[in-house]
């Protein structure tokens, strides 16, 4: 029977947006609730994330901006089909509605996805150690090619293919907010191939649409993780018959938790360009921060011997 060990990245997201974001994100890493976080680089306090990524060597990484605030590519700033009438991005819905309507042009995509990865290098020192997609833009139709397309210029070898296991039993979960996660996974699920072809890695198991902001818990995080490497283990264990005992007791899986923390954002201070929004707004970000440095939660990877790591680690 195969025995997995696991090692956990738990990725704070929406580094640089605020300077409460990212006190709350640094001292969930202080605290080892957090393990890894991703960079907006056009966020207002993208200069003081890397800063403080330097000084606390936080594993850091880049997270890809199409859909809120402004470009950080100058020839994209006006006249661009990334932008609204405002000349702001469109927009976690708008980017998906212009690209439905083919209205993007692939090649302004590419242009400002290479543009944060050098902002990035520029910010920290060094190549993000992973990317993915602020709201899940990288899975998208046709962006998936351009951002596979970046990562394997830039060498670039780890992403996120947000496809959550059990999320269709979740109950808990509004309607509204459902049907949008399970388009998340659709998109991601056809994405894979095109992630392959590029030699691009991600984590074996993806948590974070069930457990985000209100609906994150202790519980909820035990019950996904149990659930993820209990048919993680299942799967495995149906194709490990080939291989010898010691083999099959070595295997690892590694899982990624998706998790906002912070403290609200108090307006005006904030956001990527066109100021806070009402995620960043919410109590829903205390809560995060204060269930992931949840003592009974750190107990419970000790006691599952949950190894919490980086991408940067495997």
């Amino acid at each position: 029977m195969l025995q997995a060990r696991v090692k956990l990245i738990v990725t704070g997201d929406d580094f640089g947006y605020c300077p409460r974001r990212n006190q709350g994100i640094v001292e969930c890493f202080l605290a080892g609730a957090v393990s890894n976080v991703s960079l907006l680089v056009n966020g207002s306090a993208a200069p003081n994330a890397a800063q403080l990524a330097r000084r606390h060597n936080i594993p850091i990484g880049l997270h890809a901006n199409l859909s809120e605030g402004s470009p950080v590519c100058k020839a994209l700033k006006k006249n661009s089909s990334l932008l609204n009438k405002d000349g702001f991005f469109h927009g976690k819905m708008g980017f998906r509605t212009v690209l439905a309507k083919g209205l993007l042009k692939m090649s302004e995509v590419k242009q400002e996805l290479m543009a944060q990865v050098d902002l990035f290098c520029e910010l920290t020192g060094h190549v993000p150690h992973h990317m993915d997609g602020h709201q899940h833009v990288h899975v998208l139709p046709e962006v998936r090619h351009v951002f596979a397309q970046v990562l394997e210029e830039y060498g670039i070898k780890y992403t996120r293919v947000p496809v959550e296991p059990g999320l269709h039993s979740c109950a808990w979960i509004e309607p509204p907010l459902m049907d949008f996660y399970l388009g998340v996974e659709k998109d991601s699920l056809d994405t894979i191939d095109v992630f392959t072809r590029h030699g691009i890695r991600w984590a074996d198991i993806y948590i974070g649409l069930s457990t985000m902001g209100k609906n994150m818990s202790v519980s909820n995080i035990q019950s996904a993780i149990d659930t993820a490497v209990a048919a993680f283990a299942t799967k495995e264990n149906s194709l490990m018959t080939q291989f010898s005992p010691q083999h099959q007791q070595s295997r690892r899986v590694t899982i990624e938790l998706m998790v906002h923390p912070g403290y609200p954002t108090i307006p005006p201070v904030g956001g990527c360009g066109e100021g806070p929004d009402d995620f960043s707004q919410s109590w829903e970000r205390l809560h995060e921060l204060q269930t992931l440095m949840n003592p009974e939660l750190q107990s419970y990877y000790k006691t599952r011997n949950i190894q919490l790591c980086a991408f940067k680690d495997l």
